[in-house]
């Protein structure tokens, strides 16, 4: 059985837009996978508010490239991981812009790659923030300049990945926010999600595995 960890956010974890709550299991991504693949183990680790790098005073504990080393720690070995990171690291309160936020990714890859050879790493960018993600009835730690760091997250995160010899895949690509709170997927963006990550961690990642549905 391959052992393949899932490093990511709140997007990782399967909140439900609009809500503190989390989809079930068949639902999240991350378990759609799973379900597929009998033959791998996925190691779900999403934590809503998650940052690559900074300290986030209001939610202790979220930056990602401490905490990953406790979780590559306790999980060894693997045999490949998946990293979604960058959202979080969006917000106003961190004064980012998108080569900065891949300054952090970086770091992150830095302690997967003790662990992991680089090829055996799935860099995912992720959705791009919606346009009125930063009202208030939505996510208020966003600004309109949030929004627009998103969306060149995609590139800065190809750039790194093709540097440093990992994959790549863009979850803009196939899934975007809820019109909810413009930050978190819907059901169809998680199916969509799970099966572009499925096709990399079979083609490129994962050998001789069989797809059982």
């Amino acid at each position: 059985m391959s052992n393949i960890l899932v490093f990511g956010d709140s997007n990782t974890w399967g909140l439900i837009p609009g809500t503190k709550s989390r989809y079930s299991w068949g639902v999240r991504w991350t378990s759609l996978i799973q379900q597929v693949l009998p033959d791998v183990r996925i190691i779900e680790d999403g934590l809503c508010g998650r940052t690559t790098v900074f300290d986030d005073n209001l939610r202790p504990f979220r930056k990602g490239a401490d905490t990953l080393q406790l979780t590559l720690e306790t999980n060894y070995p693997l045999d490949a991981a998946v990293i979604m990171l960058g959202t979080n690291d969006c917000k106003k309160l961190f004064h980012a812009n998108a080569h900065i936020i891949g300054k952090g990714l970086e770091l992150c890859l830095q302690e997967l790659e003790k662990y992991l050879e680089p090829s055996k790493i799935l860099v995912v960018s992720p959705i791009y923030l919606g346009n009125d993600v930063w009202r208030p009835e939505k996510d208020p730690e966003f600004d309109e300049a949030s929004v627009l760091t998103s969306h060149q997250l995609k590139e800065e995160y190809k750039k790194i990945a093709a540097k440093r010899g990992n994959k790549f895949l863009a979850a803009s690509d196939y899934a975007a926010p809820s019109s909810v709170d413009d930050e978190h997927m819907d059901e169809s963006g998680h199916r969509n999600l799970a099966k572009a990550i499925m096709r990399v961690l079979v083609e490129e990642l994962v050998t001789q595995v069989p797809i059982t549905a």
